[in-house]
């Protein structure tokens, strides 16, 4: 159910690591009026949002890296502990390069303390050098997912590498570092299936792994609705 080998309501405890759930974006006008009010503008929609989900994964900045003041308003609309997951630019890493990852990093650093983790979208095959020249190039101290679209890059040595360098990918539930990152795509979601997602995630957030998750958005608010009821089946009996 992974893809890729993928105040604030969180489902924490005492014992328990943090669970960032929400939908991938939140911009959908389609979403009034069951999870948006029926006259909510657009321009409420994140802070509507934010009241509801901890987290959002940003897919828009793939296309379109929006200026450092944009990423300041996103993070002044949203209450302490909400959590981005920001998409790099394809200007950054397309046709296997890398390039301009300064420019991207200081942009996403104008979110602070809300800066979740940054997925860089790999759709080539394997590609050793691109891999090391990509490793190399992002900063230690921001949390890195690479999502592979190619099967070339499963292997152990891969694996190792991103271990290595304090990297997850997409959809992996064992990694070196603490904290996952997981995408859910195949919907629609039935009760049994969101509560075996659930018992999943909280043997890692019982571990300390921090957890993050989003499922992919459908004209109807069908997202919102799986994240919230994720969080809640997941949270602390």
């Amino acid at each position: 159910m992974f893809s890729g080998i993928t105040s604030v309501v969180t489902a924490t405890g005492p014992s328990l690591a943090p669970l960032q759930v929400g939908a991938s974006g939140f911009s959908y006008a389609s979403w009034k009026p069951d999870f948006y009010p029926a006259d909510a503008r657009p321009e409420d929609f994140l802070r509507l949002y934010s009241e509801r989900l901890p987290s959002v994964e940003l897919n828009n900045t793939f296309y379109r890296l929006p200026a450092e003041e944009q990423f300041a308003r996103w993070a002044e609309q949203t209450p302490p502990g909400f959590r981005f997951a920001v998409t790099m630019s394809r200007r950054v890493t397309g046709r296997g390069r890398v390039e301009g990852v300064d420019t991207f990093e200081t942009s996403v650093r104008a979110l602070g303390e809300r800066l979740g983790p940054i997925r860089i979208k790999v759709p080539q095959a394997r590609d050793d050098g691109f891999l090391i020249l990509l490793l190399g190039s992002v900063s230690r101290d921001l949390r890195y997912v690479l999502d592979f679209r190619h099967e070339s890059w499963d292997d152990p040595e891969i694996t190792a590498r991103l271990d290595e360098a304090g990297v997850v990918r997409s959809g992996a539930l064992e990694a070196a570092a603490p904290f996952r990152y997981l995408r859910f795509r195949d919907p629609p979601y039935d009760e049994e299936a969101l509560a075996r997602l659930a018992a999943e995630i909280r043997r890692l957030l019982e571990r300390g792994v921090e957890v993050f998750g989003y499922f992919r958005h459908e004209d109807e608010p069908t997202a919102p609705a799986y994240a919230r009821r994720l969080l809640d089946l997941a949270a602390p009996g």
